[in-house]
């Protein structure tokens, strides 16, 4: 669920809905932004996720310290 196995590809796995969370949030964005974001993204790509799969991807990358939510917007956290 979390990582990419044998029977779940990497856009429906946690860490890669995080990875492309990450990436549409270059610039810091609401949660609303960038969930529209991601889901312009999948509508290319013709793989669509739940907005709760979205909130488990952010869940997971607050958990591991990768984003913050600061002033209503989400930021990536500087290494």
């Amino acid at each position: 669920m979390i990582l990419p196995a044998k029977h779940l590809i990497t856009e429906r796995s946690i860490a890669g809905i995080g990875a492309e969370i990450l990436q549409a949030i270059e610039v810091s964005k609401t949660i609303s932004e960038t969930w529209t974001s991601i889901q312009e993204n999948r509508e290319r790509t013709d793989i669509p996720i739940t907005f709760d799969w979205f909130v488990l991807a952010v869940s997971w990358l607050y958990a591991i310290s990768a984003v913050k939510l600061e002033d209503g917007l989400l930021k990536r956290k500087q290494v």
